[in-house]
């Protein structure tokens, strides 16, 4: 290996090797369970000795038990790193801000694994002499994410590559990891007991397999690279085959900072950015009916000398029922109408509730479902960091979820569409964007 690569192999800063055996990935959870519950003792401890009750919701929520959580799910990784990413999507509406403050370095980094590991991985997929078919390869991962590593190399023909490295042991730990976070959701109180959670386990246990299948993304890539090829705003990067393989998946490199730089953009390019990722979640719902269902952040790049959006990530995108989609097109209509009668039953339709629910259960999930649409019913600009608006839907969704009587779970395919759209919203939020989403919506709703 040339003299650089060995230097940075030898110098390698907060590698650690990712846990492979069912039993020392338990080991960490029973770790990180125990770590938690000593914090939350010793901190309801003080609140006693000051006269004061425990907030053992708050304490279990603690800034310090977030950098124990975030610091065991980035040695992890795998399916344990995934469920810490997507807590750490929520912008301070549902949880402490300082929590998912801490838990923000996930979507984007992770312990890198040791030389070692690494060069074990790629001999297994490429051979022994893996190396001499490239001028150059760093080492060191551009980016650590969940599943894999992301490198950067360059072909001895000068083509600039991302490779994206799958952790070992990743798929093998998927239902083991899916289990033992149920486990700690269930010991932690945050969910109600009678609500059954067993059927969105399974489905995330699928949905990691699937993001763990390389070759399966490489098929998306390519799909969604054919479909937004006459697209100047996005990029999506080219598939290298013959460096691909079920823990490989080789791409063109794509230089962008992260979306979440823009922040102190100017608001003109904050409302573009965010008015195309918008345009573009419409177009996989209703054009495509093929969409990318991570919205996870590091999925998104900005390129600022073009202007053009990267799109990166491609494991969770999944083919939509077009009947579904019909459904959805029905709801989007009745919504930008104020159609109360459509809306009902598009909702029983889609799954929300069934015609056995209470009627005011109904009338609930109906007027938040209103009170959403409702700024998008006129046709002027709506303010996404009006934390007015986003604390009064949280504070009746958090009023309804509260009725232990009501725990409905729409069908999962409805599930993976709101993590979307909840993703777009939240980066919306994040940026303060300002946008007349009652124009981007309307061509969708004839």
């Amino acid at each position: 290996m040339p003299e650089d690569q060995e230097k940075s192999d030898t110098h390698e800063i907060g590698a650690q090797p990712v846990p492979t055996g069912r039993v020392s990935r338990l080991a960490r959870f029973g770790g990180l369970a125990s770590g938690i519950a000593s914090n939350m003792a010793l901190h309801g401890a003080r609140q006693l000795v000051q006269g004061q009750r425990p907030d053992w919701s708050g304490l279990l929520l603690s800034p310090a038990n977030a950098h124990k959580l975030a610091g065991q799910l980035a040695q992890m990784r795998g399916a344990a790193m995934k469920v810490g990413q997507i807590m750490s999507m929520d912008s301070g509406a549902i949880l402490p801000p300082e929590f998912t403050e801490v838990l923000a370095r996930l979507r984007s980094e992770a312990h890198a694994m040791p030389p070692a590991q690494l060069k074990k991985v790629l001999t297994a997929n490429w051979g022994p002499h893996w190396l001499k078919q490239f001028k150059k390869f760093d080492v060191r991962p551009i980016a650590a994410a969940s599943i894999g590593h992301v490198h950067r190399a360059q072909t001895k023909d000068g083509r600039d590559l991302a490779i994206k490295i799958q952790y070992p042991g990743v798929r093998q730990s998927i239902d083991s990891d899916v289990d033992n976070i149920a486990l700690l959701i269930k010991l932690s109180g945050l969910l109600p007991k009678e609500l059954d959670i067993a059927p969105l386990l399974d489905q995330a246990k699928q949905q990691l397999y699937e993001e763990a299948e390389y070759q399966r993304e490489g098929r998306f890539l390519n799909r969604f690279g054919a479909l937004l090829a006459d697209q100047s705003a996005f990029q999506v990067p080219t598939l290298y085959t013959q460096f691909s393989t079920a823990d490989i998946l080789t791409m063109a490199y794509l230089p962008g900072q992260p979306i979440e730089a823009l922040d102190t953009a100017p608001q003109a390019d904050r409302n573009r950015v965010i008015s195309l990722l918008i345009g573009l979640l419409l177009q996989e719902l209703f054009d495509f009916q093929l969409m990318q269902t991570d919205p996870n952040f590091a999925n998104y790049q900005y390129n600022e000398a073009s202007g053009q959006i990267n799109l990166l990530d491609f494991g969770a995108s999944r083919d939509l029922c077009p009947q579904l989609v019909e459904k959805f097109r029905r709801l989007l209509r009745s919504g930008l109408r104020d159609d109360r009668k459509a809306s009902q039953k598009a909702m029983i339709d889609i799954g929300y509730f069934d015609a056995a629910t209470a009627p005011h259960h109904q009338a609930a999930v109906e007027d938040l479902f209103h009170q959403i649409m409702a700024p998008f019913q006129a046709d002027e600009i709506f303010d996404f960091a009006d934390q007015a608006f986003t604390n009064r839907l949280r504070s009746e969704a958090m009023a309804l979820g509260k009725e232990g009587n009501f725990w409905h779970i729409p069908p999962v395919e409805t599930l993976y569409l709101h993590r979307k759209f909840g993703g777009i919203y939240l980066l919306a939020n994040r940026l303060r964007a300002k946008l007349n989403i009652h124009q981007l919506l309307i061509p969708y709703a004839l």
